[in-house]
């Protein structure tokens, strides 16, 4: 028997929408990357562009762990000499752009290719709760690991 290998035309995608509100960073950037990737359908291939659309709302209300708000950074560079930036994650959070956390979590899990870039493209992340994808009919997705506090 062959091994069923799908094309790309036969790839139905589905639309999810998670709330990122009290959940640990860790545990929602890899469900949205299983999503992005397609490994919760039996018809995955790594070779082939298999994963849904995930919305990901309330970016700005994300938990971190420990003393993450604080200690962990995140580093850009302005291609010039001495032109690193770093800023701890609370400081991206509290920015203008919280979302981008998010963002980089999950696209640092997904292939370094142009399969990769292409499953990053399907991610649509937004600081509030408001998106502008109800034509699209996404489903909720829970996520079970919520902090107490």
């Amino acid at each position: 028997m062959r091994t069923y290998s799908p094309k790309a035309g036969e790839v139905t995608r589905a639309w999810h929408v998670i709330d990122a509100e009290d959940v640990v960073l860790g545990r929602l950037s890899t469900q949205a990357a299983l999503l992005l990737r397609g490994k919760h359908k039996p018809t995955y291939a790594p070779h082939i562009d298999t994963g849904d659309f995930v919305v990901i709302v309330n970016a700005e209300k994300v938990a971190l762990t420990g003393k993450k708000r604080e200690q962990a950074f995140h580093y850009r560079h302005s291609g010039y000499p001495g032109g690193l930036r770093k800023q701890s994650l609370g400081q991206v959070l509290d920015s203008k752009h919280p979302e981008r956390v998010l963002e980089k979590a999950i696209k640092g899990m997904l292939p370094k290719n142009k399969l990769g870039r292409a499953m990053g493209k399907k991610l649509k992340v937004y600081a509030g709760p408001e998106h502008p994808h109800a034509a699209q009919n996404p489903q909720p997705y829970q996520i079970n690991a919520k902090v107490e506090k």
